[in-house]
């Protein structure tokens, strides 16, 4: 059977996740709208609340997306010229983009391949007494090796900041991710396990000092309930009442959502373990993922991508180009296989199936088979 005559299964179903809680998110608009609540006041400090506590944090700061939250964070952790940030090189530019936005140099370590996230023992070889923050990244929902990091961190007197945009809820060791590090900064771009109807993101910490000193700076740099009153330079990065408003609809499901994520990722591997040219996702017993996405290694990973795509279903690849490849990046001379050999080979092979909390039995089964039939798997 070919894919003309089967249902579209998308990477990612907003629309089935809108008519889940469509009633939820047309109140919460509406009533926005009817008390014209559209830039700070009771629906962003509502939802800042709600965030902080879902996540066990003192404070959360609203923003205009995550990548602003990387850099707002960064501004008030003092990052600047002639500082180094460790970040790693299989992510999305943002992690690093943010570091040569405020002049400090991006340093690039690569990532292990049975978590995708920071080699810890990599990270090592790359700390100078100019090293000031390292940024694991819990990637596609996975939580770093935060233990062996915060204790690295601590030896050299080192900040980390978690990038946690793809891991709203994972938790390592029972606490939730983002809370770990001196901050974390979420992403609620739409397709997030979080997302907004648009734009939007967050930092969370337990300093009340680094709170305060965000808080100014993504608001013109200027003291609380003081219009005018501005004490430093700062920028416009501000989380809006509609996205707010929606935001606190959705977080009162994310738990479930985020239950049901684990549930399809188990079922997958399930259902795939006989795929000897795939390599599912690793579990830990000290981490428990949120699946943003569900990330396989795969032989022929373009040509089963195509397959799939003829057959009605959307995959990704997150990341094809590792950021030292990139264009973006070439002036750092860092773009050899043998630089960051893992990051290399991951950009042939990885491949993230369609993963959300709508997505049926029978949907996933038509997924599993259509891979298990190019494999020739019975």
């Amino acid at each position: 059977m070919t894919g003309q005559n089967n249902i579209h299964i998308p990477l990612v179903d907003l629309g089935a996740q809108y008519r889940s809680i469509k009633n939820e998110i047309d109140a919460a608009i509406a009533n926005v709208i009817a008390r014209s609540a559209y830039v700070g006041g009771t629906f962003v400090e509502q939802f800042e609340r709600e965030f902080a506590a879902a996540v066990g944090a003192k404070h959360c700061i609203g923003v205009g997306n995550g990548t602003d939250a990387l850099l707002i964070t960064l501004k008030a952790l003092g990052v600047g010229a002639g500082d180094e940030v460790i970040v790693p090189a299989n992510t999305f530019i943002a992690t690093a983009e943010v570091v040569s936005a405020l002049g400090a140099h991006v340093v690039f370590v690569d990532v292990r391949e049975d978590d995708f996230c920071l080699d810890v023992d990599l990270v090592r070889k790359k700390i100078t007494k100019k090293t000031k923050v390292i940024i694991p990244v819990h990637l596609y929902g996975m939580p770093a090796s935060m233990d062996q990091l915060l204790a690295l961190a601590r030896e050299h007197g080192i900040l980390i900041l978690e990038d946690t945009a793809q891991a709203h809820l994972a938790t390592y060791n029972k606490r939730t991710v983002g809370t770990l590090g001196v901050a974390g900064t979420f992403s609620f771009y739409p397709g997030k396990n979080l997302g907004a109807y648009g734009d939007a993101g967050a930092i969370v910490t337990n300093d009340g000092e680094l709170a305060t000193k965000c808080r100014m700076f993504a608001n013109h740099g200027r003291a609380k309930d003081e219009k005018y009153d501005h004490q430093i330079e700062g920028c416009n990065s501000r989380l809006d009442g509609l996205q707010a408003a929606v935001l606190s609809v959705k977080l009162k499901h994310l738990p479930e959502w985020t239950k049901k994520r684990r549930a399809v990722a188990k079922k997958y591997t399930e259902l795939l373990r006989d795929v000897p040219e795939l390599v599912p996702p690793k579990t830990f017993a000290e981490r428990e993922s949120a699946y943003h996405l569900y990330v396989v290694r795969a032989k022929e990973r373009d040509a089963l991508r195509m397959h799939l795509k003829e057959e009605g279903i959307e995959a990704g690849v997150h990341y094809p180009i590792g950021l030292p490849y990139l264009n973006a990046y070439r002036h750092l001379e860092l773009n050899k296989p043998d630089d960051f050999p893992v990051t290399y080979r991951l950009q042939s092979e990885i491949l993230s199936l369609p993963i959300y909390a709508e997505l049926s039995d029978p949907d996933l089964l038509r997924i599993t088979d259509t891979i298990k039939n190019f494999y020739r798997v019975s």
